[in-house]
């Protein structure tokens, strides 16, 4: 890479050719990929968190169990950004004006642009119960709310967990494994059931329980109520007090900037083409915000995967530096609930058949079908499985199960 024209300074307001408002995996990839398709102009991320982009899934598992450290954290380091000619500013995004492409920020400073990348993310959710604005009512989902759980528990403090989904999963294993008592209480049945299946939910419920993590499922929580230093959430008939509640009940997509543009949103996600265009000229979209249009897959999906926000964002990128690009990967990722790791790829807007194949040593693999074709794969220890599900995914493969 080419050092810094004479002249450039990332505090000069001339136009950005690319400005990303959000700074995770989607924002820093589109700067990447516009530098890389030889996108010659201005570009700077906007986040409010104060930081180098960052891999977020660390803070549910590894960096909660205390075997990495927050200097692990970020994608780049700052050197980076000088090298690639790429400004980082530290504020919030209040508006958009799509008519003279001009992005107003807190403080009051005003940055024009030709192409302007959403990548806001998505804000975790809470229940609409009683209780659930309780200081001690954490979520999980940047640094900040990480550390401020952490600086809440005292060694042996109970915890329960609401949610049982991936997350939810990850952090009552982890808090497990860190030596605090954690109750997991959720509406489904058994952990992941609605977008599984049983048999592997069935599977993540046993890992829960091995490790020590009381399971209170398929039970709705009604209300959080403050006695003293300790919650009790209430759930059915049951009862769960702790000092801490950490609410995983799923998150929102942030599309409140495009929707004042006059975008119309899906479900509060910003619809977006293969190329990450919005509706409004010069307005792009990836990451968890956006519901994209999936080439492979014929129709447009929303997916909250980490290597889908960098795939994105780096579509965004191209495009934005005027190369043809398109998404159309079959969406993905990871997940590590205690010692188990899952991989999972499918589309992920639901299937209407299941089958279970089981290896050696505790393997296996789940395929999932959808319309007579195969729609998703869940693989434990069976990479073999998983990587040759991506490939049948992606090519519509017949369901033969």
């Amino acid at each position: 890479m080419s050092p810094p024209p004479a002249g450039y300074a990332l505090g000069m307001n001339e136009r950005y050719a690319l400005l990303a408002i959000g700074g995770g995996p989607a924002g820093l990839a589109a700067a990447r990929a516009y530098r890389e398709a030889g996108g010659p102009g201005k570009v700077a991320i906007v986040t409010d968190e104060h930081r180098m982009p960052y891999n977020r899934p660390p803070l549910t598992k590894e960096l909660l169990r205390g075997e990495s450290d927050e200097a692990d954290l970020p994608i780049e380091e700052e050197p980076w950004l000088i090298e690639h000619r790429v400004g980082l500013i530290a504020a919030r995004a209040v508006s958009i004006d799509a008519r003279t492409r001009e992005v107003l920020l807190t403080g009051g400073r005003t940055l024009p642009y030709d192409h302007c990348l959403l990548a806001t993310g998505a804000e975790p959710t809470r229940l609409p119960v009683p209780g659930v604005d309780d200081p001690a009512v954490q979520v999980v989902r940047t640094l900040d709310h990480l550390r401020e759980l952490l600086a809440r528990l005292s060694p042996g403090d109970p915890v329960v967990v609401v949610g049982s989904g991936f997350i939810g999963c990850e952090i009552a294993a982890s808090l497990q494994m860190r030596g605090h008592p954690v109750s997991l209480v959720s509406d489904e049945d058994a952990p992941n059931a609605r977008r599984l299946g049983d048999e592997a939910a069935g599977m993540i419920a046993t890992w829960l329980s091995e490790l020590g993590v009381t399971l209170a499922l398929g039970k709705a929580v009604t209300e959080i109520v403050r006695d003293g230093r300790e919650l009790t959430v209430r759930a059915s008939a049951d009862e769960l007090r702790a000092r801490t509640v950490v609410m995983a009940a799923g998150v929102a997509p942030r599309g409140e900037l495009a929707a004042a543009c006059g975008v119309e949103l899906h479900d509060g996600a910003i619809p977006a083409d293969t190329a990450m265009r919005t509706e409004v000229e010069g307005l792009l979209a990836a990451g968890d915000a956006a519901f994209a249009f999936n080439r492979a897959a014929g129709r447009a999906l929303r997916v909250e995967h980490w290597g889908d926000a960098l795939g994105q964002g780096a579509v965004a990128g191209a495009t934005a530096a005027g190369r043809a690009a398109a998404w159309d990967a079959v969406p993905g990722f990871w997940s590590t609930i205690g010692a188990h790791t899952l991989k999972y790829a499918a589309w992920g807007d639901g299937y209407d058949t299941v089958s279970t194949e089981h290896g050696e040593a505790g393997s296996w693999a789940a395929w999932y079908g959808r319309g007579g074709r195969i729609v998703g794969v869940l693989a434990h220890e069976a990479d073999d499985s998983y990587e040759r599900g991506r490939e049948l995914i992606a090519a519509g493969a017949p369901w033969v199960g």
